[in-house]
């Protein structure tokens, strides 16, 4: 009996135990799936948790209730990969071999990468709301919190969700807003890009969109501490941006496993292919999700389409075919901008974000590039889809794995 092995059970190795589950011979392969946590968490609802667009029920589930039944769930902490010995090394002493390894262990924040930003001031007013901690703490400062200098900051690229700190701006916008006290809140965007966005289509409509919103916003910045006296970011050219209440992401890194292992870059992110999923350095290994070093974003849409691409090349390699070059880096997202109002973005590594209309060429309802209350409802309608088809491995339809042309979704 071969052995398949899934290290990590968030949305990517998820996706790919529900895929391979129905592809291969059972009585050829056992799959087993290794994840030392017990609850799955909807990460893209880490975002309304501080806003109370969300409660903590809405995004927890459990990780058992979603593995396909046929598939081993190890729930244990993996300590190594051994790739000469094809065997992982759990921390309790017990050794998990494989024929192919799947690495789906995503990635984390790391704040103390940055001097002082988990100094006395983190969870009083320094705050992430990358992890569901930070989230939660940053709900409950929102509530108490009487105004004054918002800045909310990122440390540098690749991040998961490039596009969530701006969603997270212009949600604070709309929710002091409500609360009537936008005019005590001065609402500062420090990022390290020159501007508010990878792609230039979609810099130039956001960057509208946080002047439009009074969102000061400071290009180019690159930390190198956070002041927990004086309350002030500082760059490397001696800026500083002084705040009251700072939302950072910090640095995002790789698993450590990765680091003991080996496998990964100095951000701990494994090197792979980036049309066909397989890893640079060792080819019975294929990563996916938010722990490769591809060029695409770190976001749930991305790991679907992986997810579907991936499953072929794993059955392409076992039956010795030549793997398929076909991920093309395609993303698609809604990105929140605030009065029940979202975006909806569509690129690819080589295309810029499309205008047009989804999922009907024009015809939609779906708007692409332009602000709309149904796209709003569309983000949230994802939640549903997270949990009962994309997780489950389930066709989501007239949601292709590649942009055909630009100008054209679809």
């Amino acid at each position: 009996m071969k052995k398949l092995v899934i290290l990590g059970a968030g949305t990517a190795g998820t996706m790919m135990a529900n895929h391979l589950q129905h592809k291969l011979d059972s009585s050829s392969w056992e799959i087993n799936i290794i994840d030392h946590r017990q609850e799955h968490y909807y990460q893209p609802g880490f975002l309304f948790l501080p806003f109370r667009i969300y409660e903590p029920e809405d995004i927890i589930k459990t990780i058992r209730e979603f593995i396909p039944e046929g598939v081993n769930l190890i729930n244990d902490k993996a300590d190594k990969i051994d790739t000469e010995g094809k065997k992982v090394l759990m921390q309790n002493g017990d050794v998990i071999h494989y024929d192919i390894l799947i690495i789906a262990t995503g990635c984390n924040i790391a704040p103390e990468e940055v001097d002082g930003m988990n100094g006395k001031e983190w969870g009083k007013s320094v705050f992430d709301f990358y992890t569901f901690s930070g989230a939660l703490s940053l709900r409950n400062k929102l509530d108490e919190w009487e105004g004054g200098k918002l800045v909310i900051h990122i440390t540098e690229m690749p991040i998961k969700c490039p596009v969530a700190p701006l969603e997270f701006a212009f949600l604070a916008d709309s929710y002091f807003k409500h609360k009537n006290m936008r005019d005590k809140v001065e609402i500062t965007y420090v990022t390290p890009l020159s501007g508010a966005f990878t792609k230039p289509r979609a810099t130039a409509t956001l960057g509208n969109l946080l002047e439009e919103k009074n969102i000061s916003q400071i290009n180019d910045f690159g930390i190198k501490k956070v002041d927990n006296e004086s309350k002030k970011i500082i760059d490397y050219e001696g800026r500083e941006v002084s705040f009251d209440l700072l939302v950072t992401i910090p640095t995002n890194k790789g698993d450590a496993l990765i680091e003991r292992s080996g496998l990964g870059d100095e951000l701990n992110y494994v090197p792979t292919n980036k049309t066909t999923l397989q890893s640079l350095n060792n080819p019975d290994i294929f990563v996916l999700g938010d722990a490769t070093n591809i060029p695409a974003s770190k976001a749930g849409s991305v790991t679907h389409f992986e997810a579907e691409i991936l499953t072929e090349n794993i059955v392409r390699f076992i039956n010795n075919e030549p793997l398929k070059e076909e991920f093309d880096g395609h993303a698609n997202c809604f990105i929140e901008t605030g009065d029940g109002k979202a975006l909806l973005i569509d690129f690819n590594y080589t295309h810029e974000p499309v205008e047009g209309a989804f999922p009907f060429p024009g015809v939609g309802p779906l708007r692409l590039m332009k602000e709309s209350r149904i796209n709003h409802m569309g983000k949230l309608a994802f939640r549903w889809i997270y949990w009962n088809m994309l997780l489950k491995g389930n066709h989501i339809p007239f949601v292709s794995t590649a942009m055909q042309t630009e100008g054209k979704h679809f």
